[in-house]
């Protein structure tokens, strides 16, 4: 029990940059090697079943993203209250926000499962299936849903993993899941031919493979945090805090998924269902990088939250800008690699020469800027970890609901298919120019009081 604590004290007397190394570095690699399995789902599908099935699967992105919502809702809202109990060294509370962090991800794993469930066609439709990519996003959803609650509870046990001073174990839990998965994939839809519900098959199979052993890593009674009688039963204050928290990352995953409805009704209107299979290519490749920039924020929340609830602000602002040069450091590489070798990447998906040349084309203009990006995440993060919701829920919808929504509706008017793309890298320069200025103000707020977080 004492080396646990330790592994939590730390978080407020280790060096930043070493403490930030150590907890981003294994999120990146755990949220990377994720996004990489993505892509690799995607390849095998594309080069075995063929394009109509990218476009279908691109249509369940939006889905995909709903269903993380309310994963995002618990387990983030419930690490990032962990980190600060934790702070403030009162392990009892900690405990009771593990027990309600299993008993909310089951409870909404359920509920979400069976509302989709019955209402799964109407909701792809929506989503903008058609006659040919229906069947396919609807083979792999019904997969998907049916294992939601472990979905939900895999990422929330994760997270707990990370506020618990064990981000090297949430790392270990991601990277068994993404190995599983490409084996599974390869077998079950290359050498099986299961087609798109074998890819299906796989991630839920992977994922609760992992949740079994992170049950037993949290069954541990050595542990800090560890699962026992009496912490299951839910708590209304512990609730609103995990809810007031969490609210944030659910609008953002919420809002990103009304986007991707709406794009990809965009690029059925102006570019049929090969322009949603660009599209469905593309955002793989911007989610590639991406997935380095939350492995940063995910790594500097417990940071963050810890020194925050132990009033020790300077360590956490030397935690932030940090993460600020490495998150706009790595999408700065990722932004080149696009730049040189958009076809490149494209073949990776597929060899229809179609979609190529409109992957490729769109793989550039969603990455036009999108090194900018990585610095408004983080910012959102921060806002987020320190409890000023307000401010990291407006962060959070600027970039997706208030820019690039109305952009992606009036700028086909003048410029066709182009204009859909060019709404995504306008929209991520003017979000970038609305956060700077409001971090700033907040900066200079707080050094006015000699502080630079408590206000």
């Amino acid at each position: 029990m004492n080396d646990n604590k330790q592994a939590a004290l730390e978080l407020g007397s280790k060096p930043v940059g070493a403490l930030l190394w150590q907890y981003a570095l294994p999120a990146m690699v755990a949220m990377v090697a994720s996004s990489l399995y993505n892509i690799i789902d995607r390849s095998v599908i594309g080069q075995v079943v063929g394009p109509e099935a990218i476009a279908g699967l691109g249509i369940t992105f939006p889905f995909m993203n709903l269903g993380a919502a309310f994963g995002a809702a618990v387990g983030v809202g419930a690490s990032t209250c962990i980190s600060v109990k934790l702070g403030q060294r009162d392990y009892a509370t900690a405990q009771h926000l593990l027990g309600n962090t299993v008993t909310l991800n089951l409870i909404i794993g359920l509920a979400f499962m069976a509302v989709s469930l019955i209402f799964l066609d109407p909701i792809l439709r929506f989503f903008g299936a058609s006659d040919a990519t229906l069947p396919y996003a609807r083979e792999f959803m019904e997969i998907i849903l049916a294992g939601n609650v472990v979905t939900h509870m895999y990422f929330g046990m994760n997270a707990v993993l990370r506020a618990a001073g064990k981000p090297r174990h949430a790392m270990y839990a991601t990277l068994f899941t993404v190995a599983c998965n490409i084996i599974l994939v390869i077998a079950f839809v290359w050498w099986f031919r299961w087609g798109i519900r074998g890819a299906a098959l796989a991630t839920v199979t992977s994922q609760s493979l992992a949740l079994c052993w992170q049950m037993r890593l949290f069954s541990n009674k050595h542990e800090l945090l560890h699962l026992k009688k009496g912490i299951y039963k839910l708590k209304s204050v512990l609730v609103r805090n995990i809810v007031s928290i969490g609210i944030s990352p659910f609008l953002m995953q919420t809002t990103s998924c009304v986007i991707v409805i709406f794009m990809n009704n965009q690029f059925v209107r102006y570019g049929g269902d090969m322009a949603v299979g660009a599209y469905s290519i593309a955002n793989s490749m911007v989610m590639v990088f991406f997935m380095f920039v939350m492995g940063v924020t995910q790594g500097m929340q417990p940071i963050v939250g810890y020194n925050y609830g132990a009033q020790k602000f300077d360590r956490m602002m030397r935690c932030v800008w940090m993460a600020i040069a490495v998150a706009t450091t790595i999408l700065l590489a990722g932004w080149a690699v696009s730049m040189l070798f958009p076809r490149q990447i494209a073949r990776m998906f597929t060899t229809d020469p179609t979609l190529l040349e409109m992957s490729a084309r769109g793989i550039m203009l969603d990455m036009l800027v999108f090194f900018v990006v990585g610095s408004q995440a983080v910012i959102t993060n921060y806002f987020q970890c320190i409890g000023k919701v307000r401010i990291s829920i407006f962060l959070s919808l600027t970039r997706q609901l208030i820019l690039l929504l109305p952009m992606a509706y009036v700028f086909p008017f003048f410029w066709g298919l182009d204009g859909v793309w060019y709404s995504m890298p306008v929209s991520d320069f003017l979000a970038f120019a609305f956060t700077i200025p409001i971090f700033m103000l907040h900066i200079r707020k707080f050094k006015s009081y000699g502080q630079t977080g408590n206000n």
